[in-house]
């Protein structure tokens, strides 16, 4: 596992519990609001931290820290991401997964192997505007085949093995209220799901994304409630 970035503590990334975030490099999407952009384009220029060095840090926070969020970039792309878990949660931690849902094969056999406690996934926006929205065209894999494995790992999520949620950027022109209709259909009745807005920073690919105004994240909201009843906003007043 290469992991080039370590936040020792988190009140925010894995709800209800104490955690530390660590975040691997490089995605298969492009999606043009990401906020870790050197990550995703340029992972092998940025800092590398050894293994031990970060399972160093666990042991010294045992009974301090509930959790460990893996984030990226996207983490199912890393090699040793099974063994990786599988010592966290030897030590006792619980262990939660961000991933854009590109990889379902290694999300269930995660779940079928007791290595994740929770998963969050992004929905980027309607299947129909995903290709867009995700930067896709020139990877590896058709659009087309990206997005049925996205509907894979969110139809295996809502098996309900395991707490997981669902999350969408809210971007201006890439979400729109077509979208969200669109959005509440497919998954409908879905656990947990929420709805953050767009923040600019100077890491996000391209700079001219915009989002919403807080009413219109809360009209967004009702839409998607239509289907969604648990649907609610992440850090909008």
């Amino acid at each position: 596992m290469i992991i080039h970035g370590l936040n020792r503590l988190t009140l925010l990334d894995y709800p209800e519990h104490t955690a530390c975030t660590m975040f691997t490099g490089a995605c298969n999407f492009r999606c043009p609001f990401c906020q870790n952009g050197a990550l995703v384009l340029h992972p092998e220029e940025e800092p590398v931290i050894p293994e031990e060095e970060i399972f160093g840090f666990l042991e010294k926070r045992r009974g301090v820290l509930d959790g460990v969020c893996v984030t990226g970039g996207e983490p199912t792309l890393q090699n040793g991401l099974e063994e990786f878990l599988r010592r966290i949660k030897e030590m006792g931690f619980l262990v939660k997964l961000d991933t854009n849902g590109t990889n379902p094969d290694l999300l269930g056999k995660l779940i079928d192997e007791q290595l994740l406690d929770m998963a969050a996934m992004d929905i980027k926006t309607s299947r129909s505007h995903y290709a867009k929205a995700a930067g896709l065209g020139g990877g590896a894999l058709p659009a087309e085949e990206m997005i049925r494995k996205v509907e894979q790992s969110a139809g295996l999520l809502r098996e309900n093995r395991i707490p997981y949620e669902f999350r969408t950027t809210m971007v201006r022109g890439l979400v729109t209220e077509e979208d969200m209709s669109s959005i509440g259909e497919w998954l409908a009745g879905a656990e947990r799901y929420y709805l953050q807005n767009y923040e600019d920073s100077e890491g996000v690919l391209d700079r001219s994304m915009q989002g919403y105004t807080p009413d219109e994240m809360r009209h967004m909201l009702e839409i998607l409630r239509r289907w969604v009843p648990n649907a609610k906003l992440r850090g909008v007043s």
